[in-house]
């Protein structure tokens, strides 16, 4: 019996509705916090807004870009939409992060996430 359990047992506790771990109580803001590493809740909130705005910024540009270019086969469309997006996306996460104050950890987001798709190992923590 794992001692928490065997604890809460000695002081007469019903151990089947007590979390096993304190990540269980924690919300899905502070699960974010530790996973990405961020100070408190309000960066975490100020990151998916970035994410959220980038992503919409970028989704904006791309069909403005894609009626001057306007090709006529949809199929031939969806392909350069998707390209467009995928070379825009950063660009309009980084810009984004700039006023929101969340540059540095989209910087690393990004390298971390370009790291990933050509399938480099991540460098060694220098903090």
């Amino acid at each position: 019996m794992k001692s928490c359990c065997k604890e809460a047992s000695d002081r007469g506790e019903d151990t089947l509705d007590a979390p096993q771990n304190t990540d269980e109580k924690a919300g899905w803001l502070t699960r974010l916090k530790h996973k990405w590493q961020v100070r408190n809740i309000l960066q975490v909130v100020l990151i998916l807004c970035t994410f959220a705005l980038g992503g919409s910024a970028c989704g904006y540009i791309g069909r403005r870009l894609m009626h001057v270019i306007g090709p006529d086969h949809k199929a031939l469309w969806v392909i350069i939409y998707v390209l467009m997006v995928t070379i825009l996306w950063p660009a309009c996460v980084l810009i984004i992060s700039i006023p929101l104050g969340q540059f540095r950890f989209f910087t690393r987001y990004l390298k971390k996430l370009g790291n990933r798709i050509l399938g480099r190992k991540p460098a060694p923590n220098k903090e």
